[in-house]
């Protein structure tokens, strides 16, 4: 028994859409996936260098001192929260990239004028992890304001946002 084998619309080229949803597929992949985990994983490995810089202290401990918004002082114990507070500031730099990917596919505006929006994500961002995150976490207050402390915790957070909208802006060739 012989089969006629007759290639999909997508398989030709000829078209830019399909039935099976392929082309949706990459478009999710190419709008959606690819900058939210660019974005997240670059701005959050980079925000811990930058908490490092700024608190004088190594990346490890600095990573302790997340995996601490889960296990409180305990995860000061030893050094086996190191790798839980990397796994827990990649996942919320990938949930924080994942809701402005979503706005910005909501209102174009947004990837339209990316630094501007990052500027005023990386604002948001600030106040809602220190003042919103940190008091519910098991650190249970927001950080002691210190005005120098302060500043270069606002420029870190700016590059954290512009980080993200940079991976999220409408690129010419889309």
């Amino acid at each position: 028994m012989t089969k006629s084998y007759t290639p999909s619309v997508d398989e030709r080229g000829g078209s830019s859409g399909s039935s099976d949803g392929t082309t949706t597929g990459r478009r999710v992949v190419r709008d959606f996936v690819v900058p939210i985990l660019l974005g997240g994983i670059i701005a959050g490995t980079l925000d811990i260098g930058a908490a490092s810089l700024i608190n004088g202290a190594k990346p490890t401990r600095i990573l302790q001192v997340i995996a601490s918004g889960l296990f409180g002082k305990s995860a000061f114990a030893d050094d086996s929260t190191v790798v839980l507070g990397l796994v827990l500031q990649w996942a919320m730099s990938i949930i924080i990239a994942s809701i402005f990917v979503v706005a910005a596919q909501w209102r174009p505006v947004l990837k339209r004028h990316w630094v501007m929006a990052g500027l005023a994500y990386g604002l948001i961002i600030y106040f809602v992890m220190n003042y919103g995150v940190l008091p519910l976490s098991a650190i249970g207050h927001p950080p002691r304001f210190r005005v120098l402390h302060f500043m270069e915790d606002i420029v870190a957070m700016i590059l954290f946002g512009i980080i993200i909208t940079f991976f999220a802006r409408k690129r010419s060739n889309r």
